[in-house]
Parts: C-alpha cells; structure tokens; sequence
C-alpha cells in the first residue's frame, strides 16, 4: 500500500489527505514510520467512523470476498449496483480499499478494526479461504446435513463465525462422526483456527455466503431508517422559532449585564455552582436546565469569562467582547451565539445529573464535555433539513426514528448517541434553530456555512422606538426596541413581562435606581416624554416627583460611616426604626448619625428599610453614577469555531504530509540495499504479500549470522515462523518450502 501511494501525483494525494486529515499530520522523514502499526490502526479505525452502515457492510463483504473484483462484491452485497459501486469508490478514495495487481482488495488491518455486530454493518462471516470450495459443493453438502448440523452451524455463524473446539474430534470421517459439531468439521463447514485462533472452530466465509443464499446479509444494507415526520402550520413553526430566537439573544444579554455588577462566584474548579446557577433561573425566569444552557452557551461564544475580585477570588463576569456584542443587531447576535453552540463540545443538559463519583454535575465545569458533540449536533440538524418542507418530528415516533437515522449514518459512535441527539434536538429549539421540530429557513442558512443574519433579519420585525405608557404605571413595547432605547428603559423600570409586547412597569425602586444612576429629575421628565407615542400619565409624573423629593434626603458619610440630614425628624425616626439596631447608629449631632457599617453595607440597608440615601463625598458634594461594570479578558478563539483558520491549517498539513511522503521517497532510493524494515514493518509487509499471492525478495540472517537474500513466495505466518515457497526451486525439489524465522527477517521488498 505504501509503494501504491508513493506512485500516486501530488494532486491526488492532496485529496486524499483532505479526505483523511487524520493522515495529514507531521509526519517523520521515513515514510515507513508513517505507516507503522499502531499509526495505521488509528488511522483505519477513524476511517471507519466516518462511514454509515450502508458503506461499513460494503466494506464487511470486500473483507469476506479477499481479493475480487467489482461485479463480484456487488453480486454478494443485498444492494442496488450502483449504491455498491459508489461506495467502492469513495473506498477507493480513502485509501480503505485498493486495487492490487491480483484485484481489488481491503487495506490490511481493516478486518481487525471491523468490530461489533449488524448495527455496525458487520455480518459475521470470516473471510473466504485461500483456495474456497465452490459454492455448488458447499450448496450440495449443505442439502445433506441433519437438521441438528445446519441449525448449530447457522448458530455459529450468527455468533460470529468461531466456536470452541471442546471435546470435538479432528480428522474423522463423516460416517465415523457422533455429534453435528463433528460432522460439520468432517464436512469443512467448520475448520481448525490454527495458531492464530488455538481451541477455536472457524466457519470459512466462502461457507457463511452460501448458507445465506450467496449474500453476507439477510436484508438489504442501502435503505437508511425513515423519519418519522408530520406536517406542521407553518405559521405556527416560524413563530415559535422566532420567539426562541429573540428570548435566547435577550436572556443572554440579560444574565451578562446582571453578571456585569453582580458577579457570579467562580468555583475552584472554574464552574458554577448550584446556587449560583439557582440566582441566574430566577433572575432569568427560566428552569435551571435551560439556565445553564443560557450560562454555558454565553461562555462558549467568549461573552462571559472569570476574573478576580477585590478579595481575589474568582468570579464570573462580562468580557469585553460583550460590550461589542451588545451593539450588534438581534440577528448578528444571534448568529454568534448559533455558530458558538454548533461547533461546542459542552454538554449542559447534563448540569444537576451525578457523575460516576455521585457528586452532582455543574455549569462551567471543563469535564463537562463530549468530542462527538459538534457531530452529534451537526447531523440531527441535517436530517432535519432533509425532511419535507414544512414537516417536523412526529410526536411520539418522531425522535426515536431520528436516533436510529442518525445511528445508521454513523453506526461506530459511542453508545451515548441517542442521549447526544435528543440532546441536540431540545437545545435546537431553545436557540430558535427549530420551531415545533421544524428546521427554520435561517437554520439552513447557517448549515450551509453562510451567513444568516440578513435571511433572520428579513423575519424579526423591525425595530420600534417608542412605547406605550398607561396609566398604570406601565410601559408597552409594540415589539423588539431599539438597543439603546432598551437598555436605557430597562435603568428606569422593571420588565414585567415578555412576548410579542413586552411590558415594563415603573416603581419607586426603578425610579430611585436611575437616579442612583446619575440621572435627573428632568432628564426623566424628558425621557418618558420622549418615548412614548401617548401622553405621560400624571401618575407617572407624580411618582417620578415624589422619587426625586425624598431621593439624597439622607447622606451617608465615612465615618466608618455617617448619616447626615438637614431633616431632624427623618434622622429621628431612622435612629429609633425598629429594623435599625442593628445598624450601629448613634446620634452625635441633631443633623448628624453615624455607624459602625462600612459605607457599600449602609447603604445597602437603608435601602432595605424603604430609604433613598445618597453618597456625599469629604466635599460635601453628593456622589452619584452608575457603578462600573466589571469585564474579563475574552478568551481566545477557538480554532474549530474558525472555519477559515482551521481550514488553512488543514491545507498546509496536507502540503507538508505530501512533501514529507516525496522526501522519504529521496531518502529510499540513496539507502543500502541491505537496510532494514522498521518494527512492524515485516509483519505486515508478509501478511500483505501472503493476502495477494505475491512474491517478495527477504533479506535474512541465517543461524551463522550470514545476511542472504531469496525471492519467496510467502504462505503462512504462524508462531513466529514464516512458511514460504522458494519461487528459484524447481518445482519438483521437495525442499521448495521452507520456513523463516520472522525475527530474522530484515527486509521484505513486493516482486512484481
């Protein structure tokens, strides 16, 4: 296989290490260490994963049929001819399988790394043999045997193939044999292991076809499952899609502004822990589990990262990439937290389940992770953009049929798929990727890895810059704000609820909030004038004045702390509150308390008792604005989120494994005809030669430690010894055969 490859032009080489980027790694100048053992079994066993079932029972037939031709694997495979001869192609082009002077044939080593039973595309027949009976004998034979020896053969088949010799005896004849096993061994049907396989029975491949009517499975390999769909109001679908969308971008943003001046304690594994995530449910009015979507989702796309605080420890909060984000439009925000979770390995449904030590799972915690993830992700999505337009899961059938779809396209992944893909399918829906199981139009946008923005964008409506105040003290949003009419109505009131209309209500603590945040009594007046398509409702004014008149009444001083007051009697009443013992107060002057709190505690619980106090400076100035926002570095991008950089890296491993593979080439031709194999080198190159028939040149060291070389032609290598026929002997010389010891063997070259 390597010398086929050397042989082959740079620019198909380039596709083939395009198609297998696991061969497109720094490889070392000897391009017989490339293909080592180990480096191949890796390489064959990811070659494999990426292929469906369909593809993997191909294979399993060329594996069985040996060396053969195209007509012939198509004539044993229970698929139409052209899926077959496809399938060989792409073989072909992932260097699984090749054509060898002798016929078409599996690369070495893909026998062994077939592993598992039908739902991995592995029938269970051995391969044929060397020299296999023809099936009209085998057919003839089989019509003769007792019920009792075609049902246990059948069994073994089933199971694989092999059986345990037990007491059965060997080299009887079939009148002299008292039990079926050793009537099948009289027979062939069942055969001796040898070395490779002591105490087991082996049933040839070219017996397994015929007992299952020539072909190496009972029912047909090219059919992939059905999903189960139903059609859906394609209203109802964008709707619900829509929705997902703009409540994601906003509860993100949301969370990070809280998180911008109340951080989130960082735990010592850089998780969050439970009653952390518990304040970000609430604060977001959602359940835990999609809170810890919400959480994990923005630290994937690089909004949130952890940082120290004035104690030093570890806290999460906003990176500076954030304040960029939140200027973007809905859809670019949404386009970036959709491509973050597409290409994420974290796996949040998981956060509140126990792991194998009992202890329960956090957001954040880097454990929390699965590499098949992003593929899981990517393939449910594509089966969904498969269905009819218009149609979703079907309730009930839907996901299980999904999950076996799935498992059909790639039947070696672990056992957790089915998990992996309902997993996927709930997180979709709470992103907006779908809608009732339906895939949105920009969802497939994004699939295709364009941009999906400006098709999002064409479905949210456009942006309002007005609201409607009632005289309930509440303010309708007619639909999505303008960003910053939003973030300036969400300082002067509270959301009270979300929808196609959001609503906000104003109370004396959003009031006093905004005037904590340096605003003033007429910027109010002005702002609420402004934005409202109605008249301002006096209740509105009134709250607004009476806020403003009982707003810096007290001011809190460092005493540790003060309270100063020009009102005697609101110092009165503060000082014999019944909530205030324990606030350390005493009066020293009628204007004038202080207190044993720092000044942030003070405040803080003067506030808690109703109060409006405001900081006044050494100058007597009163100090208000809004507090700063803490932000963490943002981290750096992931490659695998960069499809230009990851792919760039991938050309440029291609172009160097393709020159490496030219420069071990230049470095053969200058070695000593004499060099040696590298380890494993031998092993496979005979095994190899005796799979094509072929003829070799070995270079040997004889028991007087004399180097010869001779031109063999290798049958078996068993027990560390290889039984070969000297292809210079006369074919009467009884001593044609002759057996090497493998450890002697120091080079192994094909002879064409």
């Amino acid at each position: 296989m390597a010398d086929q490859l050397r042989s082959w032009p740079d620019d198909r080489l380039q596709r083939l290490l395009t198609a297998r980027p696991d061969l497109a790694t720094p490889a070392p100048h000897d391009f017989g260490q490339l293909a080592s053992r180990a480096a191949v079994r890796n390489s064959i066993a990811r070659a494999l994963d990426g292929l469906t079932r369909g593809e993997l029972s191909v294979l399993d037939a060329l594996v069985v049929a040996g060396q053969t031709t195209d007509p012939e694997v198509a004539a044993i495979v229970r698929a139409e001819p052209g899926y077959v001869a496809a399938t060989l192609a792409r073989l072909r082009d992932l260097a699984i399988a090749w054509d060898s002077p002798e016929g078409l044939r599996a690369l070495s080593g893909v026998g062994d790394a077939m592993v598992g039973g039908p739902d991995a595309g592995v029938s269970g027949l051995r391969p044929r043999s060397a020299a296999p009976r023809p099936a009209a004998e085998i057919a003839e034979v089989l019509a003769a045997l007792p019920s009792g020896a075609r049902a246990l053969l059948e069994h073994v088949i089933a199971e694989g193939g092999t059986a345990k010799t037990g007491s059965v005896r060997v080299g009887l004849r079939p009148e002299d044999t008292e039990t079926p096993a050793e009537l099948l061994v009289a027979h062939r049907l069942l055969v001796p292991g040898g070395s490779l396989m002591p105490g087991l029975l082996v049933v040839p491949g070219e017996v397994g076809l015929v007992v299952r009517g020539g072909r190496t499975t009972a029912e047909p390999v090219d059919v992939a499952p059905t999903v189960a769909a139903e059609e859906r109001s394609p209203r109802l679908a964008a709707s619900a899609a829509l929705g997902a969308a703009t409540d994601v971008v906003r509860r993100v943003g949301l969370l990070l502004e809280w998180w911008g001046t109340r951080p989130a304690a960082a735990l010592r594994t850089a998780g969050l822990g439970v009653r952390e995530l518990k304040a970000a449910a609430t604060q977001l009015q959602v359940p835990e589990a999609e809170a810890a979507l919400i959480v994990e989702l923005a630290h994937e796309a690089g909004l949130a990262g952890t940082r120290a605080d004035a104690d030093g420890n570890p806290v999460w909060v906003p990176t500076s990439a954030f304040d960029e984000w939140a200027e973007l439009s809905v859809a670019e925000r949404w386009t970036v937290l959709a491509r973050a979770w597409l290409s994420s390995p974290r796996l949040p449904s998981l956060v509140g389940e126990r792991g194998p030590d009992q202890k329960p799972w956090n957001a954040l915690t880097p454990e929390l992770s699965a590499a098949g993830m992003p593929e899981a992700k990517a393939m449910t999505l594509a089966v969904l953009a498969d269905l009819p337009e218009g149609h979703g899961l079907a309730a009930g059938t839907g996901l299980p049929s999904l999950v076996a779809r799935v498992a059909w396209e790639r039947p070696r992944r672990p056992r957790t798929r089915p998990d992996l893909v309902a997993w996927a399918v709930a997180e979709a829906a709470v992103l907006g990727l779908t809608g009732a199981d339906v895939l949105a139009p920009y969802a497939r946008v994004l699939l295709a890895g364009e941009d999906p923005a400006p098709v999002l964008a064409e479905l949210l409506p456009p942006p309002v810059d007005h609201v409607l105040i009632q005289a309930d003290l509440t303010a309708v949003a007619p639909g999505p704000l303008e960003p910053d009419l939003a973030r300036r109505l969400q300082q002067v009131a509270d959301v009270d609820s979300h929808g196609a209309a959001t609503v906000y209500r104003f109370t004396p603590a959003s009031v006093r909030r905004a005037l904590d945040a340096g605003w003033t009594a007429a910027e109010l007046h002005a702002f609420v004038l402004a934005a409202s398509r109605t008249p301002v409702p006096q209740p509105l004014s009134y709250l607004i004045d009476d806020v403003v008149r009982s707003f810096g009444r007290l001011r809190v001083g460092l005493a540790s702390s003060f309270v100063r007051s020009e009102d005697e009697a609101a110092l009165a009443a503060l000082v014999n509150h019944p909530k205030a013992s324990g606030l350390g107060l005493q009066r020293i002057a009628p204007t004038v308390v202080v207190s044993s709190l720092p000044i942030d505690v003070l405040l803080l619980r003067l506030r808690e008792l109703g109060l409006a106090p405001v900081v006044e400076g050494p100058d007597g100035v009163v100090r208000v604005g809004a507090p700063d926002a803490l932000r963490a570095r943002t981290p750096r991008t992931r490659e695998v989120a960069d499809a230009a950089r990851a792919a760039a890296r991938q050309a440029a491993q291609v172009v160097s494994a393709v020159a490496t593979l030219r420069e071990g080439d230049e470095a053969a031709r200058s070695r000593p005809a004499s060099a040696s194999t590298a380890g494993g080198g031998v092993l496979s190159a005979l095994r190899e030669a005796i799979e094509r028939g072929g003829a070799v040149l070995i270079g040997f060291t004889d028991n007087q430690g004399v180097v010869s070389e001779r031109t063999v032609r290798p049958l078996v290598v068993e027990g560390g010894q290889l039984t070969a026929f000297d292809v210079d002997a006369e074919q009467d010389d009884p001593d044609a055969e002759r057996r090497y010891a493998v450890h002697r063997i120091s080079r192994v070259v094909p002879v064409s």
